[in-house]
């Protein structure tokens, strides 16, 4: 398990984040900061609109802070950058662009091309078990399926932090467990950085190595909780006494951040 010896990958350092709204001014994250270590798998819980997909924007590069900072291997991040790829919720494909050529995107992107750039989209069609739909277009696709493409196109761009703001979501229990389980094989195997978003507490405890808890808004970090049940889990680690106990803890904690947006 990657722990406080790795190198820290990400660094969070007093991020706030305000956004001018309707009724004056919002205050988003409120003195975020956060050390993500080389390979760890970092998840992400809290009460809609507590700052989770605005922090993930900003590691992205796709939202300036108003204060604090965002550093990758230590350089400040000013932007996009190709060390860090993105998963949203939605599909993000291009319609136009069959599944092969979605996941060859990342390649030309990176100026690779000829048979090396075919081996590396044949690599991760595989691992998502997609061989079979690459000449099919996007519309032809399952929600699962056009998550899956949108997986392996994220990995085909060879990031070194995987950023993930719910890309689960929407679909159904039954893909989402199983694409829970081709996530973390491909994550054992591949080893990124992984901060990934879920309202799901289940799934935050099966695929982390910790759970940032969010507290309500102005969003800050309430809690960071180390899962220690070990890899490899599987749906079955979701019965066990120890998965039971957090589970009922983390809910607990995020429950009492819902109350407080209530109020």
């Amino acid at each position: 398990m990657a722990g406080n010896s790795a190198a820290v990958k990400v660094k969070i350092d007093n991020v706030v984040k305000k956004f001018n709204g309707r009724t004056g001014e919002m205050i988003a994250l409120n003195g975020v900061t956060l050390d993500i270590h080389e390979n760890e798998f970092i998840t992400v819980v809290g009460p809609s609109g507590c700052g989770k997909s605005t922090i993930l924007n900003i590691i992205a590069g796709l939202l300036e802070p108003t204060s604090g900072n965002v550093y990758v291997d230590g350089k400040k991040v000013e932007g996009p950058g190709p060390e860090r790829g993105v998963v949203f919720q939605q599909y993000a494909l291009f319609p136009w662009l069959t599944v092969r050529k979605n996941v060859k995107f990342a390649l030309d992107m990176r100026g690779i091309k000829g048979p090396e750039a075919d081996a590396i989209v044949d690599k991760y069609l595989k691992m998502v078990d997609l061989e079979k739909f690459a000449n099919h277009y996007p519309k032809e696709l399952s929600g699962g399926m056009k998550q899956r493409v949108a997986i392996a196109r994220a990995y085909a761009a060879e990031p070194e932090v995987l950023l993930m703001d719910e890309p689960f979501g929407a679909l159904d229990a039954q893909t989402r467990t199983q694409l829970q389980t081709e996530l973390l094989n491909t994550w054992q195997t591949e080893r990124k950085t992984c901060f990934f978003i879920t309202h799901d507490v289940d799934e935050a405890i099966i695929l982390g190595q910790k759970v940032v808890i969010m507290s309500a808004r102005p969003g800050r970090i309430k809690e960071i909780v180390d899962i220690d049940i070990p890899y490899p889990r599987d749906q079955e680690t979701k019965m066990s006494p120890r998965f039971l106990e957090l589970k009922n803890y983390i809910w607990s904690q995020v429950y009492q951040e819902y109350l407080e947006v209530r109020k």
